[in-house]
């Protein structure tokens, strides 16, 4: 039996996703929360035993890239990422803050049942979308942006100014125009809105 706590701040589709996963023979939710903190729960004395954590990313409070991090940090079970978000920065950050699955929410069930199962004996699983767009990067390095370059576009996104991106980054303002002088080749535009037109079309960001 794989004993499951699901993290989501929308009841309804918590309580959705707990009929699901309670459908199958082999899986039991047994635990629940509605933000990233609610990890600190699986240490406590009393907690069940929890074989996987399965995982959304935004929400209120602690997100589930933190949440997912905290966990590989302190030896705790497997986080399989479960989400809306199909980004190349949500992709990269939660497998680089250790998340061992990563499934989108429309996935049909059997591919949720086994993504939990496999999440759970530490078997990597990925949605076909998210090893379509590491697979691009793989391809294309010379196109791909770093992991910080990513965050630089995001916070172009919001309208941040070089020195707001600076301050938030703990950079220099000379090396976050570096930083753009790359995106900008990259993506093959001049300007900060084309570059976050093309790297939301490109789902980037």
């Amino acid at each position: 039996m794989v004993n499951v706590m699901l993290i989501d701040d929308h009841p309804v589709v918590r309580a959705g996703l707990r009929a699901i996963l309670n459908t199958f023979a082999d899986v039991r939710v047994v635990m629940e929360g509605d933000n990233g903190a609610d990890v600190d729960k699986l240490f406590a004395d009393d907690a069940p035993e929890v074989d996987v954590v399965v995982c959304d990313i935004q929400m209120p409070g602690v997100d589930g890239i933190t949440a997912t991090k905290k966990l590989a940090e302190a030896g705790g079970p497997p986080v399989l990422i479960l989400t809306t978000y199909d980004t190349q920065a949500d992709i990269l950050a939660a497998v680089e803050a250790g998340a061992m699955g990563y499934l989108l929410k429309d996935s049909p069930e059997d591919e949720l049942h086994e993504a939990v199962l496999n999440t759970a004996a530490r078997r990597r699983t990925l949605a076909p979308e998210v090893v379509n767009l590491l697979a691009q990067r793989v391809g294309q390095p010379e196109q791909s942006l770093s992991t910080r370059e990513l965050e630089i576009l995001r916070a172009l996104a919001t309208g941040s100014s070089n020195k707001e991106l600076a301050n938030q980054l703990f950079i220099s303002e000379a090396t976050v125009k570096t930083h753009l002088i790359h995106i900008y080749q990259k993506l093959g535009v001049d300007t900060r809105t084309a570059a976050v037109t093309v790297a939301r079309e490109r789902k980037l960001i």
